[in-house]
């Protein structure tokens, strides 16, 4: 076993992976953690599976840089996506990165966080009804994908009549972050970056003329700025709005469909949740930890810098593998067991530092209510088919996922 997980993680190349590797991460993650935990890929990038190695890397940002012009320049050429990658918030450095944040955490506070709850049990508790009149569902389609898409349009107020395209445009925008992106990949990409645009230029357009709240809209509240006169640039403040959608779909998606297949494969954690609902915050965070919705993350090294017992010289690009460092045993005791109860859970599925995700509170309410709600009404729901994956290798989730509700 020991010899072939050596070869497994000698093996390993980010840019040629099989399907066996898409169905199933964690045994590579496991043998390069222990055999290449700093492991330099044929490409030259840094691939790095150990959660203290992950942690110092978040930390270090004076090292570890965000900023993705360089690394997306040969990647994207002179695109819509290399424009809208490296502006978003994500792929960006202090001091610009803390300014664009704080304008978006004043529009995601707790107290507006709060006052979506009634808002998304109202949302959640209608798709559960328009299931229980089929009598099945797709999980994916019918529930997951539906809620944080309605989520983020209410956010933003986007006229419900005007979110067909959004789902679409999130799918193909974050699609061509993928290691390896096929041309036509990237043609889907830059239009529905052009696409999404030419959409906030007449919706910002409407919204400058007649504003909303701007304590319950994100979009009035971005554009407004904050009272001391900061305020985005318009091409900051589109391209975050697309990375809001982006940002809070696929992603949040993904926690709603990967937590409600871990329990139809665990039934004694499916049966603890349902005879107790109020362990649900613990069950959301060991979904996140177990099947984290987002698994990689890339930094650029600006300077040489020991990583791991490493030198890494500067202008290394480095992956952050959080699917692997969020089952790593020197943090996780009996990581491959999915646990609802598990506590301390101090996983990275939002990263941590500066960079640690904006919309995680919102995240985390959409998935306690998805999921709890959907297990009180369908206690004797079961996976009835083979899911889908969605053959992605930085977002973990599902396609489709066939369902019966018992």
């Amino acid at each position: 076993m020991n010899a072939d997980a050596k070869a497994l993680a000698a093996g390993f190349d980010l840019e040629k992976l099989t399907p066996q590797f898409y169905d199933d991460p964690y045994p590579t993650y496991r043998a390069l953690r222990e055999n290449e935990p700093v492991k330099r890929l044929r490409s030259g990038t840094v691939f790095l599976t150990r959660y203290d190695d992950l942690v110092t890397t978040y930390k270090n940002t004076k090292s570890f840089s965000s900023d993705k012009k360089r690394e997306f320049a040969p990647k994207y050429g002179d695109t819509p996506l290399y424009e809208h990658h490296t502006t978003s918030l994500v792929f960006n450095d202090p001091p610009s990165h803390t300014r664009v944040r704080r304008l978006i955490m004043g529009a995601l506070s707790p107290r507006a966080i709060a006052g979506m709850e009634s808002d998304i049990v109202k949302l959640v508790d209608g798709l559960l009804d328009a299931i229980a009149a089929k009598g099945a569902c797709e999980l994916i389609e019918d529930f997951a994908a539906s809620i944080p898409i309605e989520v983020i349009g209410n956010l933003l107020d986007v006229p419900h009549e005007e979110r067909g395209p959004l789902r679409e445009w999130s799918l193909a925008i974050l699609g061509a972050l993928e290691p390896v992106v096929s041309p036509d990949a990237a043609t889907r990409g830059n239009n529905a970056v052009k696409d999404f645009l030419a959409y906030l230029d007449t919706l910002v357009a409407r919204r400058r003329a007649k504003p909303g709240n701007p304590e319950r809209d994100v979009l009035t509240r971005l554009i407004q700025g904050e009272e001391n006169g900061e305020r985005l640039t318009e091409k900051e403040l589109l391209h975050n709005c697309i990375f809001l959608l982006n940002a809070g779909h696929e992603t949040t998606t993904n926690l709603i469909g990967n937590g409600l297949v871990a329990l139809d494969r665990n039934p004694d954690q499916k049966q603890r949740l349902t005879g107790n609902p109020d362990m649900i915050k613990t069950a959301v965070e060991e979904v996140l930890r177990y099947e984290s919705s987002n698994q990689l993350g890339n930094r650029m090294t600006t300077e040489p810098v020991e990583l791991g017992g490493v030198m890494l010289e500067a202008g290394t690009s480095v992956t952050l593998c959080i699917g692997a460092a969020n089952r790593d045993p020197a943090q996780f005791a009996d990581p491959e067991r999915f646990d609802i109860a598990r506590t301390p859970n101090r996983h990275l599925a939002f990263a941590t530092g500066v960079h640690q995700c904006a919309g995680m509170a919102l995240a985390r309410l959409e998935g306690a209510i998805a999921i709890s709600r959907f297990l009180g009404r369908f206690p004797n729901y079961a996976v009835s088919g083979q899911p889908t994956r969605g053959g992605r290798v930085r977002f973990r989730g599902f396609l489709s996922v066939p369902c019966t509700i018992g």
